[in-house]
C-alpha cells in the first residue's frame, strides 16, 4: 500500500491510497494534480547516514575500502527541514550558477553564494517509539518507505563541522510523495534522480556500506527514534548542483517519484 495525506478542495487533510487510478479517500478518487499532496509523515526528526553508498565514496575522492568507515556516521535535519511533494524548495543563500562553479579552483569557498547541491535518497519511515533495536529484528519497527532529497550548502559544510547550517536548513529534506508499506519495497531499493528531465542519479549498481537494519539499530544506540521519524540512506554516485528555476524528480523504487522546484 502507498500511503498518502493531501488536503482535499475544502482544506481538510485526508489520509488515503495513491493507486494507479489516483488518491482513493473515502469511497472517490481525487487527482494527485488537483490535490495538495501533503509530506506523508510529520517526523521529530530525520537521521541521515553520511557516506553510506560505496560509489559515492568514489566520487568523493576516497579509496575503497581503506576509506570505509567503521561505522555508520550520522547528521540530523530538524522538522523545519520538511517540505512535500510539488514544493518550491528555497534556498537561503543564492546558488552559484555552473559557470561560476567551473571558474573555481578546487577547495575555493564563497560563503553567502554557495554551490547547492542534491542529494537522491531513500528514506526509512520509523513506525513505533524505540531504542536499542536488534539488527536483526529492525523491521520490527519499520512502518514503510519514502523518496528524499538531502538538499545540502557544499560551501556552508565543508567550512563547518558539525553540517548544521550546510544540511539542517528549511526546506532541505523534501519527502514524499508517500509512505510505502514494507510489502512494497525491496531491502536494497533502486533510487534514480532526475534534473530538468535528464538523470543525474542511479543506484542500481551500487551498493551500501552499511543496510538498513545496522543504521537503525546503531543510532537506536543513543537516540530514541519517534513514529513518523525517518532513517535517510544516503545518496549514490551523481550528486551536482542545483540552480534557480531547477526541477528535481527523485524515484524509489517501490515508492513512487517525489518532484519539487528549486528557488534560489
Amino acid at each position: 500500500m502507498r500511503r498518502v495525506r493531501f488536503r482535499d478542495r475544502g482544506g481538510s487533510v485526508r489520509r488515503g491510497e495513491w493507486t494507479d487510478d489516483g488518491i482513493e479517500f473515502g469511497g472517490e478518487v481525487y487527482d494527485p494534480e488537483a490535490v495538495d499532496v501533503l509530506p506523508p509523515v510529520e517526523p521529530s526528526k530525520i537521521v541521515c547516514v553520511a557516506a553510506n553508498y560505496v560509489e559515492h565514496i568514489k566520487e568523493a575522492g576516497r579509496s575503497i575500502p581503506e576509506d570505509l568507515p567503521p561505522r555508520p556516521g550520522f547528521f540530523l535535519k530538524g522538522p523545519n527541514a520538511v517540505a512535500g511533494h510539488g514544493d518550491t524548495v528555497k534556498l537561503p543563500t543564492p546558488a552559484a550558477t555552473e559557470e561560476e562553479l567551473a571558474g573555481r579552483e578546487k577547495g575555493d569557498i564563497e560563503l553567502g553564494q554557495g554551490r547547492m547541491d542534491y542529494e537522491g535518497e531513500f528514506g526509512v519511515v520509523i513506525g513505533e517509539q524505540c531504542r536499542n533495536v536488534p539488527e536483526d529484528d529492525y523491521m520490527d519497527v519499520v512502518a514503510g518507505y519514502t523518496c528524499l532529497n538531502d538538499v545540502s550548502n557544499r560551501d556552508d559544510q565543508d567550512v563547518e563541522r558539525n553540517w548544521v547550517r550546510g544540511k539542517a536548513f528549511d526546506n532541505s529534506a523534501p519527502i514524499g510523495p508517500v509512505l510505502a508499506t514494507p510489502d512494497e519495497v525491496p531491502e536494497q531499493p533502486r533510487v534514480r534522480l532526475w534534473l530538468n528531465g535528464e538523470k543525474r542519479q542511479d543506484s542500481d549498481d551500487d551498493e551500501l556500506v552499511f543496510p538498513v537494519g545496522r543504521a537503525i539499530s546503531d543510532v537506536s544506540t543513543f537516540l530514541t527514534l519517534e513514529p513518523g521519524d525517518i532513517v535517510a540512506m544516503g545518496t549514490t554516485v551523481g550528486v551536482g548542483p542545483l540552480s534557480d528555476g531547477d526541477h528535481v524528480e527523485i524515484e524509489v523504487e517501490g515508492v513512487g517519484r517525489l518532484e519539487h522546484d528549486v528557488e534560489a
